[in-house]
């Protein structure tokens, strides 16, 4: 049944960041099509809370507090999902972000903040998680959580937009390099209705403004992602590698416009 390949019975996941938002409806819906999920991100109260939704579902789910820009977290999320469950066969890279700011208010330190977070935290997990994925089950796929930020213009996102396109980048470089045996593609994300995009969605006047300008009429849903998540993590997408799949609600321009002052002569 063709069904059948989009379940993920027997295979075990690690998410990052995913105790909120679109991270842990990622989680949760990896483990609702029979994963075990290996949760991490910096709060534990969250990834409690998500470990007790698997559970209460009769699914297994691990947590591991991590902070992606560590190296030990890193490796100890890979090793702990691997020492409770015996493999690896799915990373989910969701872990990033960056806020807004000018282009002229972006320091240094702020941009390479940005990269650190959104591309090469992302790159070392993969490192990892492939390594472990070829050495304990054969095979595996990686999903990077992208941007549309990454390929459009978006004003105050510089430093956030660079870094998703980078990752888009390394998702092409990577699947490349190691295909056939772990498969990694990546999901351009537009407006989802998480924390992020609270302050759009509790503004009357912002939230028509946003709605107007997505064809679809409506922000996303973390469940909206996490249906293409379990589609490139899973057999379904088997003959799919190094592509990113755009979930945006048909957007072609920003649905927002963020003023930014125009630069000026200093004096």
């Amino acid at each position: 049944m063709i069904l059948d390949r989009f379940r993920l019975d027997g295979r075990v996941a690690v998410v990052t960041g995913g105790g909120q938002g679109i991270g842990r409806g990622i989680a949760l819906g990896l483990a609702e099509a029979g994963a075990d999920v290996v949760v991490g991100a910096r709060t534990r109260a969250d990834l409690d809370e998500v470990v007790a939704r698997v559970e209460e579902t009769g699914g297994r789910a691990l947590a591991v507090v991590t902070d992606v820009l560590v190296d030990d977290d890193r490796r100890r999320l890979v090793d702990a999902a691997v020492e409770r469950f015996g493999r690896l066969d799915v990373l989910v890279n969701n872990a990033g972000g960056t806020g807004p700011r000018p282009a002229m208010a972006t320091s240094e330190r702020f941009f390479d903040m940005a990269m650190k977070f959104n591309v090469t935290s992302p790159f070392l997990m993969s490192q990892l998680g492939a390594r472990a994925m070829v050495d304990t089950a054969g095979s595996g796929a990686i999903v990077n959580i992208s941007s549309r930020s990454s390929d459009m213009v978006l004003s105050s996102f510089v430093a956030y937009g660079a870094g998703k396109a980078a990752l888009n980048q390394m998702t092409r470089n990577l699947a490349s390099e190691l295909a056939p045996l772990v498969r990694v593609n990546a999901i351009g994300v537009g407006g989802v209705a998480t924390q992020g995009l609270e302050v759009v969605l509790t503004d009357d006047e912002l939230r028509a403004q946003f709605e107007a300008n997505t064809p679809m009429g409506r922000p996303g849903s973390p469940e909206d992602v996490a249906c293409a998540a379990l589609y490139l993590a899973s057999p379904a997408s088997g003959w799919v590698t190094g592509k990113l799949l755009q979930v945006d609600g048909g957007c072609e321009r920003p649905a927002i416009d963020v003023p930014v002052p125009r630069l000026r002569p200093s004096t």
